[in-house]
């Protein structure tokens, strides 16, 4: 599986970004996918969790209400719409390759990813 993740930039506080995520390696459709991010000095955190239909979505409390998760199966592509964008919410953004068709909220975020990351995009919100 490779991932390409790509939209983010610097924004001022109250903005908004649409990041992107390009898979590749197999059946896009077949399986779940996720956004997770990681700020400086800090452990790489969920954010969110769309299953293969796109009929499910899940996200860390923290972003409930801001971000959206949605794909495009015909394009492979999964999308994290941020809107009023704070500065704790600077940090580099990964998509992650679902383990299967769903996830889970009753284990642990990472369990229902492969572990593959991209290279990440950079968002900077300022003050």
């Amino acid at each position: 599986v490779q991932l390409v993740e790509s939209g983010g930039g610097s924004v001022q506080t109250g903005g908004s970004l649409r990041l992107s995520c390009a898979a590749s390696g197999r059946t896009f459709s077949a399986y779940a996918m996720g956004w997770f991010r990681q700020a400086p000095g800090k452990d790489r955190e969920f954010v969110a969790a769309i299953s293969a239909s796109g009929s499910f979505t899940y996200y860390a409390d923290s972003v409930k209400g801001q971000f959206t998760i949605s794909r495009d199966n015909a394009k492979n592509l999964v999308y994290l719409q941020m809107n009023s964008l704070k500065p704790e919410d600077t940090a580099v953004y990964y998509c992650a390759a679902g383990v299967g068709r769903s996830y889970s909220s009753n284990t642990r975020p990472e369990r229902s990813f492969l572990g593959v990351w991209g290279q990440g995009t950079l968002v900077t919100v300022s003050s």
